[in-house]
């Protein structure tokens, strides 16, 4: 079984010969770790892959997105960063008042794609392949208002809000047509909509905003036949049923925010549980043994003939004898299924 099939039956719990395996990494452990990263690669390499972008006119950016110093995003957002392999925050925002919403310009260069160099990339693999979209309308009106403002309009609900995030969403979604037309297996949305505790906004008006964008999103993937992965940090209990009704196939969250049986109980065979392993404390600060035995705590809650993979983020603090117990445990011989 290669690995696009493993990971194809895994999305569809149809009982893979083992769990697929995602090393994502920070810059900031490939300068700090080189050689235990290449152990790590060549010990566990990964089942899925992001298609490079193949722009033929690149984004209009500036700066090291992961440098220390100022970097500024294709639309134009400024990032200001203290620490080498990290990304940086916006300290001023873009768009001050709501007067200056239009000179904000959509990055058109991110649909300048080679499409025939992408299809080359994917026949020339046998791993599944993500397209490299960057679809997250919720984080980037942070960057151009920063978040103190944004949540304010939020609340308030200025017209002009409203008309920036339909022409973000059209550019989206124009993005998202562009990669389903290409041979990548799954597309990529991303937007972190967790705290600690509980949701940064009410479900109410979550659902309200921004669930009808994300419904166009998976329309989207299933009309082309892809899948859909989406990103989102902190504690999402609260839509993860509506995440998984209009269509997420696998969904990268911190589980270890939320109540992992539950979710198990709720959502397992109903979604797949793309990571991730506890990065705030257990990569860091537990032991070898505390790292496996957490995810032995994932697989027993989520695993599903499949609906689960082995996703482990390597940044900042993280000790790669505890990321390398990770793939190790998963590796452990899969001792349940449901039928």
């Amino acid at each position: 079984m290669n690995s696009r099939e493993r990971v194809s039956r895994t999305l569809t719990f149809r009982s893979p010969d083992r769990v697929p395996r995602q090393l994502w990494l920070l810059p900031w452990a490939e300068e700090r770790y080189p050689r235990e990263v290449g152990r790590l690669r060549e010990r566990f390499p990964d089942d899925i892959v992001t298609s490079p972008p193949f722009f033929l006119a690149p984004p209009p950016t500036r700066g090291e997105e992961f440098g220390p110093g100022t970097y500024v995003d294709e639309w134009g957002c400024v990032f200001e960063n203290i620490e080498r392999g990290t990304i940086g925050e916006v300290k001023r925002p873009l768009i001050r008042k709501w007067s200056e919403a239009e000179r904000v310009r959509t990055p058109e260069e991110r649909l300048s794609v080679d499409a025939g160099r992408v299809n080359d990339f994917v026949s020339g693999t046998d791993r599944f392949v993500l397209a490299p979209t960057r679809v997250r309308p919720f984080e980037q009106l942070q960057y151009l208002r920063r978040p103190e403002n944004l949540f304010l309009d939020l609340a308030e609900r200025p017209k002009e809000l409203f008309r920036l995030l339909e022409r973000m969403h059209n550019f989206y979604k124009r993005e998202l047509e562009l990669w389903a037309s290409t041979d990548v297996d799954g597309l990529q949305i991303m937007d972190d909509w967790g705290g600690q505790h509980a949701l940064l906004v009410s479900p109410a008006l979550w659902r309200d905003m921004f669930k009808p964008l994300y419904r166009d999103y998976a329309l989207i993937a299933r009309r082309r036949g892809k899948f859909l992965f989406m990103h989102s940090d902190g504690f999402i209990a609260d839509i993860l049923e509506d995440l998984i009704e209009i269509g997420v196939d696998a969904l990268n969250s911190q589980l270890f925010c939320m109540d992992i049986e539950d979710l198990g109980r709720r959502f397992a065979g109903r979604v797949t549980f793309w990571g991730e392993i506890d990065r705030q404390r257990l990569l860091s600060w537990g032991s070898v043994e505390e790292v496996r035995e957490a995810v032995r705590r994932v697989r027993r809650a989520l695993w599903w003939d499949g609906g689960a993979i082995a996703q482990c983020e390597f940044g900042p603090g993280a000790r790669p004898e505890n990321v390398e117990a990770v793939f190790e445990a998963w590796e452990e011989p899969i001792s349940r299924s449901r039928a």
